[in-house]
């Protein structure tokens, strides 16, 4: 046993341990942009045929420029003061700080009614630069004129700014719905805030390891990453934390003294926490095996914060449990029974007399559990007949961002006038010999509206708006074409809208079409960019969902000593995974109108459901083998589902109400994801893990644990009367 001196120490050292790494990484938080992208070829694997062409440019032309189309229109037509604004704005532009090698003069559309203008800008504080273009041109524009900002840069800038509120609206609405409901199930004023201070805690060292590693560019940080961080760090920290101080509460009620009753919840919550924590990293850590980056940043950056969540709730949460004791609990503070404490069964495993909703329930299964988990089994099978109607094959770019976009309204603007790839190039990467056969065979396919090919003439990131092949700087006389190795570089502007299915179709097209002619040529740009990101996303959502299940399969193997069990769960929570898919198509399509979904939505949500709903599920059958051993396995499923049945719901609510945080983040993959893992979460708190799971091991009785030793314990039938809890 430990000195009353040690003890007193221990909790101190670990409180005054938390506090110094927060107070380190709490100022990271609005660091994060220093070190993420939102650069959508930095995802992609680097044999991408994308990513080839991309890491080409520099030889062409200056790859860290990023091409924005500055688009002007007026109804009726252009007028004469406006052709002249024309000249002076193009010539503004091109002088601006962050612009790189000057503006292209303006471009009058053929029905008169627009001009655009292609600035390059500097890929260092794009967003920044796209702002301060955008106010300078308040400013300027004459009235019944109206200007957008739009191409690859605007873009990128508006999809900044839909992520600037992670670090600021994301935060304070999760942690204010997980506040408001920890004071509902705790009734203290004292509770809720060290539970959510260990969340906190956490979060901020992970803050800090994620922005060094990120700065070392051992990872990849974007906005999408950072969010899906914070959430789940939040979540899990509090779901760990939730069981903890159930097992504390309990404690406290069988033994007298705090460091005792800190020592047995301990024991009793290291189990079934480092199992659900260990269960959602592998389930991350598999996400390794993407060839998709963005993919592969979201593993260990959200790995790193599961398992911080882990280390604060088994060690920063104890130690301020442990020091405030009974008071933490005030007004509602356990009482130590010394009847319990005498009791020939551990205090933790002491049978309990469920009242309320969880004893009727209990009762409810010991009499009906067949009828139980059909009826919840058919429920799930109906509801997951809606995954027919998931479109998750991606999304245009002008979708992403949910709400007003200038960039968005600017590229139809754009599309009104000009071909409707202005501004947003395929860049085709070939032989030098072949150019001519080249820029013809790009020409010949549908949807291509003209090629060029750069030269030392041409301003960066820009292309013209011809109809006819040409050699040289837009609005200019053909020069000669920069040979680099043998090789030249063209842009051919589509004649569509560059994140149109169209464009997509055009771009395949394009590839087998400069592939006649060359073997070696490839072609790359924004449109190509987003082609290859689908198709590496759908590779890994095929790829990645059964190793994740066979992964998490072998975990609770391990855990429940069992094969049947863990295979009966992860049915479980593969079926509730599909419900909670089927019911999100619809309200996507049906309800809320959505254009579809980006391929990695079913696979992020399957990573998240399938490791977190196992977590429900770990909960509840660590704690009926726990009864089991004693109390036998019928017994046992009640009694668990009994003790965990309020702290596992609390715990799902949380997670579920951080989740849906995610949806005040205008973008498009963060609302789908936070309905789908908020409404899945539910379905398994409420329905798997209350009524499905319990009932059918109820109905299966100890054979559930086969091949066990458990399963060959005696169990003899109880009538409803027998095993109320």
């Amino acid at each position: 046993m430990l000195g009353r001196g040690l003890r007193a120490v221990i909790p101190i050292v670990l409180i005054l341990a938390w506090l110094a790494g927060a107070a380190i990484g709490g100022p990271y938080f609005g660091r994060i942009d220093e070190v993420s992208t939102n650069d959508q070829t930095s995802f992609l694997p680097a044999t991408s045929e994308s990513t080839v062409v991309q890491e080409s440019l520099g030889d062409f032309t200056d790859a860290s420029a990023i091409p924005a189309v500055v688009v002007f229109d007026r109804d009726g037509g252009l007028t004469d003061d406006d052709r002249a604004f024309a000249a002076d704005i193009a010539e503004s532009l091109g002088d601006f700080e962050g612009v790189v090698d000057g503006a292209s003069p303006a471009i009058e559309s053929d029905d008169g009614e627009a001009f655009q203008v292609f600035v390059p800008i500097s890929s260092e504080g794009s967003a920044d630069i796209i702002d301060a273009i955008r106010v300078y041109l308040e400013t300027q524009t004459p009235d019944g004129l109206t200007h957008f900002v739009t191409g690859p840069a605007g873009f990128t800038a508006d999809i900044g700014a839909a992520f600037s509120g992670i670090d600021g609206i994301l935060l304070l609405v999760a942690l204010g719905a997980v506040l408001l409901i920890l004071l509902v199930v705790y009734r203290s004023p004292l509770l809720p805030f060290l539970v959510l201070g260990t969340s906190l805690f956490a979060l901020s060292v992970s803050i800090l390891l994620v922005w060094q590693l990120a700065r070392a560019e051992v990872v990849t940080l974007n906005g999408q990453v950072q969010g899906i961080l914070f959430i789940l760090v939040i979540g899990a920290a509090t779901d760990y934390s939730l069981l903890y101080v159930s097992r504390y509460r309990e404690a406290l009620e069988t033994v007298e003294s705090r460091w005792d009753a800190t020592v047995l919840a301990f024991k009793g919550s290291l189990e079934p926490v480092l199992a659900s924590g260990g269960t959602v990293i592998a389930g991350l850590l598999c996400l390794l095996l993407s060839d998709l980056n963005s993919n592969k940043a979201l593993g260990p950056v959200a790995a790193i914060g599961v398992a911080l969540s882990m280390l604060a709730s088994l060690t920063l949460l104890p130690a301020l449990l442990l020091v405030a004791g009974r008071a933490s609990f005030w007004p509602f503070r356990p009482r130590f029974d010394a009847t319990l404490a005498l009791s020939s069964i551990s205090p933790t495993t002491r049978p309990r007399r469920a009242r309320g909703v969880w004893g009727a329930i209990s009762r409810l299964i010991a009499a009906r559990a067949r009828a139980v988990w059909v009826v919840a089994t058919l429920l799930l099978l109906v509801a997951s007949i809606g995954v027919l109607q998931l479109r998750a094959d991606g999304v245009a770019q002008s979708d992403l961002v949910l709400g007003q976009s200038e960039a968005r309204d600017g590229q139809e603007v754009l599309g009104e006038h000009f071909p409707g790839g202005s501004g947003s190039p395929a860049f085709i990467l070939g032989s030098a010999d072949s150019i001519d056969d080249l820029a013809d065979a790009a020409l010949d396919v549908s949807g291509v509206d003209s090629v060029v090919a750069v030269s030392d003439d041409s301003p960066s990131g820009t292309v013209p708006a011809g109809s006819d092949a040409a050699v040289g700087p837009p609005g200019g006389p053909p020069g000669e074409p920069t040979v680099v190795d043998g090789a030249v570089l063209l842009q051919a502007t589509l004649a569509v809208a560059p994140d149109s299915t169209e464009a997509d179709r055009a771009i395949l097209d394009l590839r087998d079409a400069v592939r006649s002619v060359d073997d070696g040529a490839l072609v790359g740009g924004v449109t190509a960019t987003a082609v290859d990101t689908d198709r590496t996303a759908i590779h890994d959502r095929t790829l990645l969902i059964p190793i994740v299940l066979v992964v998490i399969l072998l975990i609770l193997m391990l855990l429940l000593r069992s094969i049947l069990a863990p295979v009966l769960l992860i049915a479980s929570v593969v079926l509730s995974f599909g419900a909670a898919l089927g019911v999100s198509a619809l309200v996507f399509n049906g309800v809320l109108g959505l254009p579809g979904a980006d391929p990695s939505v079913p696979l992020f949500a399957f990573v998240f459901l399938v490791a977190l709903g196992i977590d429900y599920n770990i909960f509840l059958m660590t704690r009926v083998r726990e009864e089991s051993l004693r109390l036998g396995t019928r017994e046992g499923v009640l009694r668990g589902l009994s003790v965990t049945g309020g702290v596992i719901t609390s715990a799902g609510i949380v997670l579920a109400a951080t989740f849906a945080a995610l949806s005040v983040i205008p973008i498009l993959f963060l609302l789908q994801i936070a309905f789908i893992v908020a409404f899945g979460v539910l379905l398994d708190t409420l329905l798997v893990r209350s009524l499905l799971v319990p009932a059918l091991a109820y109905d299966i009785g100890p054979r559930i644990w086969w091949p066990s030793a458990l399963s060959r314990a005696n169990d003899r039938a109880r009538s409803p009367e027998e095993t109320r809890p």
